[in-house]
């Protein structure tokens, strides 16, 4: 009887046990779900414009996408999306947010959202401009910064900057009283500029020879930028790229032929010229060009030398060309023009060049930093006129958020300079040609990407590695062009401001305008 007292007690306590504990666990998860009902749902997609089901936005975009993103801005706010085909797009157009996606968040938008035709033009994304953010990448821009266009470099091939130059003046003077077409003459003269650091002295003396590739490359540099820029259905809806539907990949890679019937003549000719040099003595301060300095990487057995094969040493130097050409010579082009435009402002440009340079001289590169007017014309001009008006498009590594809203991975996200640099909220009359605003400014109004209201090379990580380069040739041409001529537009003729379709905003009209000397002394033109 005891025993069954014993076992009737135990009885009791395991199933008070067992109902404390259905109780605590019941409580347990009703706590847990109405903590997660409480959880906030993750952030939303940006507002948008809604489009058709499978192509979405597609059938409404217009042409000039720069124009298209800054007047949707005004509907939808400093961030929008839009679904183009399969693709998931955001267009960001405030500073604030810019800085959040090229600082902020650097490392995850470190990547690049390349169209068929820019992979394929770059040997697989070999280059700077598009290579996927890693090892590779950084390799490569460490190349570029510290061993071809450090400073020290740059001094060094100024004499191939001086000549050309002073050839593009030569040329203009023998053409007194005829209209000029400003970027033609900018793009033959960047070319050459560019084509002598890059294999100068790879092919000595031989300027026949460097002439004829510059003007190959001149045949088909517009065409490979314009190329990169058109609208391919394949980027939209990637099943469609194997049927390659408008023929981009196919004009691309016959393309990719031509260049490499350019470049790989040079090359084989630059490592005869490193392979002897190797057996030789040579002195360490030997004047090399930019091909035998990557041959000479190449061979080394470190990081830079395991990044750097024939491909990749092709997509750099496609790099230079490109970039270092056709941006270059587009806003010399819209410099001009602001300047034809606004023939008060042309004055006192040629006034400061008089006091620095003075008439009796010529423009040298040491003038360049005292010309300061004329650097806030050119800041100026690349704020109304951004040479990439929506930059690369950046790709983020991961979802993400920015201004609140969700940003999920792989979207392609475009910063738009164009409607940063005209807004009413950031600039005082913005849409008025004032150079005075960049003069006199303690700080941020300059190429390095620290103000977020002026980014025309971009921020960050995968900021331009050419500004130096290119900041120089653009002041030394424009300098020299209006230092040593007048300039006005042909009877009858009237300014267009307009600008077209592109990768690059370049003038619906191209420039086109007549010089009159300005020197006293005709030796001067020599």
């Amino acid at each position: 009887m005891c025993i069954i007292k014993m076992a009737s007690a135990e009885m009791e306590a395991l199933l008070a046990l067992f109902t404390f504990s259905l109780l605590l666990l019941s409580a347990l998860w009703l706590y847990a779900k109405k903590s997660i009902s409480k959880k906030a749902p993750p952030p939303p997609l940006p507002p948008g414009p809604r489009g058709f089901p499978v192509v979405g936005y597609l059938p409404f975009l217009r042409p000039n996408l720069h124009h298209h993103f800054t007047d949707l801005a005004r509907k939808y706010g400093p961030i929008f999306k839009l679904q183009l085909g399969r693709r998931l797009v955001v267009v960001v157009n405030s500073p604030s947010l810019a800085k959040e996606v090229v600082r902020d968040h650097d490392a995850i938008f470190a990547n690049r959202d390349p169209p068929i035709a820019g992979i394929i033009g770059t040997y697989g994304g070999r280059d700077i401009a598009f290579a996927p953010s890693g090892t590779y990448w950084r390799e490569i821009r460490k190349v570029f910064v510290r061993e071809m266009l450090s400073s020290a470099n740059l001094r060094a091939c100024y004499e191939h900057r001086r000549e050309e130059v002073r050839k593009a003046i030569r040329s203009v003077k023998s053409r007194i009283g005829e209209p000029v077409n400003i970027r033609a003459l900018a793009s033959s003269t960047e070319i050459n500029v560019i084509t002598s650091m890059i294999w100068g002295s790879t092919l000595g003396c031989d300027e026949a020879k460097i002439d004829q590739i510059g003007a190959e490359f001149r045949e088909i540099m517009g065409k490979f930028v314009a190329m990169i820029g058109e609208p391919n259905i394949s980027d939209f809806f990637p099943w469609l790229a194997r049927l390659d539907l408008q023929g981009v990949q196919a004009r691309m890679e016959d393309m990719v032929k031509v260049v490499d019937n350019i470049f790989d003549p040079i090359i084989n000719e630059g490592e005869k010229k490193v392979s002897e040099k190797s057996r030789s003595i040579t002195k360490d301060d030997e004047k090399k060009d930019f091909l035998q300095i990557l041959l000479e990487l190449k061979n080394r057995d470190d990081n830079a030398g395991k990044s750097l094969d024939f491909q990749a040493i092709k997509a750099m130097l496609l790099d230079i060309v490109i970039g270092g050409t056709d941006t270059t010579a587009t806003m010399v082009e819209w410099v001009m023009t602001t300047l034809l435009d606004n023939p008060e402002i042309m004055k006192k440009v040629q006034k400061e060049l008089e006091e620095i340079v003075g008439m009796t001289s010529i423009v040298e590169e040491v003038h360049l930093p005292k010309l300061k007017y004329l650097d806030a014309v050119v800041k100026e001009t690349f704020r109304l006129y951004p040479a990439l008006p929506l930059l690369i498009p950046k790709c983020p590594s991961q979802t993400t958020q920015v201004g609140g809203y969700t940003i999920p991975k792989d979207t392609k996200v475009f910063l738009n300079m164009y409607a940063i640099h005209r807004d009413l909220k950031l600039w005082d009359n913005p849409l008025k040609f004032s150079p005075e605003r960049f003069l006199n400014q303690t700080f941020g109004l300059d190429y390095t990407g620290n103000d977020h209201r002026f980014l025309p090379f971009g921020s960050g990580r995968r900021i331009c590695v050419g500004i130096p380069l290119a900041e120089k040739m653009l002041i030394y041409i424009l300098g020299s062009l209006l230092h040593s001529f007048n300039w006005h537009l042909p009877e009858g003729e009237k300014m267009d401001l307009s600008d077209g379709l592109g990768l690059v905003i370049k003038k619906n009209t191209p420039l086109v305008a007549v010089p009159a000397p300005r020197l006293p002394n005709s030796e001067l033109y020599q």
